[in-house]
């Protein structure tokens, strides 16, 4: 008996050596490197926070020198006594000096914002556009300075994507990698422009690697607080809003309207981004048909927006005095209403004419108008079950931006941190949820998404439907000569029946082939400059399905890694 138990503990005690030497392996050969990467994700994390913060100082600087005023946060109210011509110039020059800036830096004149971060995320390692990044950002910078009626987090985010990108080329950083540092440095750009860090965290992981990975976890909360630091060296521990009219909630009771609520600002969300693409198509139509150069459509939306704002100047920039206002519930039901509609009006203007900005901040305005008049109407009907309208203004808030952004979970934390209002999340919670169930699946699952589906890049579905994508046919092909491929002779029989695929094709145009006539393989041709087609090797469709597997098991392993 004595000698069993002894025999156990000495395995025992051999295990747990074997363990700890195995342990020790991992620190002394993986530890540093990770310590390093962390490292890395901090720098990011200051540098992509303390651009964010240079930013929004940027557009107040530039905003308060256009216009006029010391205090940019009450620029509405400021704006009703500018003379219309001054609010009819500024927007006018400021689009024709986007138009040139876009011209110069862009290939297509399109400003890069969010969608095409997440395109990155996606398709490129990690990687953004360098050059377009930066033309971008100036010219969100001025688009929002001199009255466009659109957010700052859409040329932020990109803004970061550009500084991951400079990083992960000059440490030559594989895909695993490239994602994590731009998802750092999302999160600290999210997290310094709006003073959220947890939300920050959130939106990187949900919203532009559209994963929570563990391993992706620790980094990018690390570039998150980092960012949120460098914010409030410079602004103070202070939220985004402050409500001075806190809401009560009578629980239970409620329910039914913050639900009633989410399905209607689903709706808002909805014609709020079909506003936006309607827009884009008919400005693109109307450029084509007048064949006016593309450096000129954002001063034809800044002339248009400069028009409004002369009878609205609440549509100027990010829109912080009016959601203040309502969520103090100071507007009045037919005002709230009339606010949201042109709000939703100048954003489509603005994004459509390719002036530049995000989508976020207005739609927190929109919301937070939608709420306040669906809470003025609620409260109203039944006066001895409700709370305070201004809590439906809150729920509302958080619903649109949500349905919009396709992110019910940052979006819901990033709202709590804008406001430090924590006792209301129930409210919140039902009207996001019911919100981003019903808008999701009207368009592809969020405003970005869809951007990038009319751009024919479909990551909506998932890795399974754009992975095809990124694998070329030059690449997973049998080359002539090889003993498993088919002879020239026959692959020039196949061309000759119009059977054949470019070299730098991707698979996603050879799948139709194999599916639609059951061919067991497709000669791969290269072009000369004739146009003449010469075979170099053979695509099978096995080999087309094993390329294809391996790519979605690499990607299985970095999302639950």
């Amino acid at each position: 008996m004595i000698q069993s138990i002894r025999t156990v503990l000495v395995q025992q005690m051999m295990q747990a050596k074997a363990e700890l030497a195995d342990a020790w392996k991992v620190l002394r050969h993986r530890g540093p490197s990770q310590v390093q990467f962390w490292f890395i994700a901090l720098a990011i994390g200051v540098a992509a926070g303390a651009a964010a913060v240079a930013f929004r100082k940027g557009i107040n600087g530039l905003q308060a020198a256009l216009y006029g005023t010391e205090d940019v946060h009450f620029l509405h109210s400021f704006a009703e006594h500018l003379h219309w011509s001054w609010i009819l110039l500024i927007p006018t020059v400021g689009g024709l000096v986007v138009g040139v800036v876009l011209h110069w830096t862009t290939p297509d004149g399109r400003v890069r914002s969010v969608a095409d971060v997440i395109e990155g995320a996606a398709l490129s390692d990690g990687r953004v556009e360098v050059r377009a990044g930066i033309g971008s950002m100036i010219a969100s910078l001025i688009t929002l300075s001199s009255g466009g009626s659109s957010g700052r987090e859409g040329p932020v985010v990109h803004m970061a994507g550009v500084i991951s990108t400079w990083v992960c080329r000059r440490i030559d950083a594989d895909g695993i990698t490239g994602r994590d540092l731009l998802g750092c440095a999302v999160a600290a750009a999210v997290s310094a422009s709006f003073n959220a860090p947890i939300a920050g965290a959130l939106f990187a992981l949900e919203v532009v690697l559209r994963h929570f990975a563990v391993h992706a976890l620790a980094p990018i909360t690390i570039a998150a607080v980092a960012g949120t630091v460098v914010n409030r060296l410079e602004r103070g521990d202070v939220t985004e809003f402050v409500l001075e009219t806190p809401g009560s909630l009578q629980f239970y009771v409620e329910l039914p309207a913050f639900l009633l609520l989410g399905l209607i600002c689903g709706l808002v969300s909805l014609a709020l981004m079909r506003a936006i693409f309607f827009a884009d198509s008919f400005g693109t139509l109307v450029q084509n048909r007048l064949r006016f150069p593309r450096w000129l459509r954002p001063a034809v939306s800044g002339a248009l927006l400069g028009l409004m704002a002369i009878w609205f100047p609440h549509i100027i920039g990010v829109g912080y005095e009016t959601t203040i206002l309502a969520l103090s519930g100071e507007l009045a039901l037919g005002t709230a209403i009339l606010f949201a509609v042109m709000k939703t009006a100048a954003l489509a203007i603005t994004m459509g004419g390719r002036m530049g900005g995000g989508v976020f901040s207005p739609s927190l305005m929109i919301g937070a108008l939608t709420g306040l008049a669906f809470g003025l109407i609620a409260t109203s009907l039944l006066p001895d079950v409700s709370g305070t309208h201004v809590l439906y203004a809150f729920a509302g808030m958080g619903a649109v931006a949500a349905a919009v952004l396709g992110a019910p979970i940052s979006t819901t934390l990033i709202v709590f941190e804008l406001t430090g209002d924590w006792q209301i999340g129930l409210a919140v919670m039902v009207a996001v949820s019911m919100s981003t169930a019903l808008a999701s699946r009207l368009v592809d699952r969020s405003f970005f998404l869809t951007q990038l589906e009319r751009r024919d890049v479909h990551l909506a579905a998932g890795p399974q439907a754009y992975l095809l994508a990124l694998l070329r046919a030059g690449a997973v092909m049998r080359p002539l000569g090889d003993a498993r491929c088919i002879s020239r002779e026959e692959c020039e029989a196949l061309m000759a029946d119009g059977v054949s695929i470019l070299a730098g094709a991707t698979l996603e145009a050879a799948m139709p082939w194999f599916d639609r006539d059951e061919m067991r393989c497709i000669p791969v041709v290269i072009r000369d400059e004739d146009g003449g087609e010469t075979p170099v090797g053979a695509l099978y469709h096995v080999d087309a399905l094993k390329a294809y597997n391996r790519a979605l098991a690499a990607t299985a392993a970095e999302e639950h890694s």
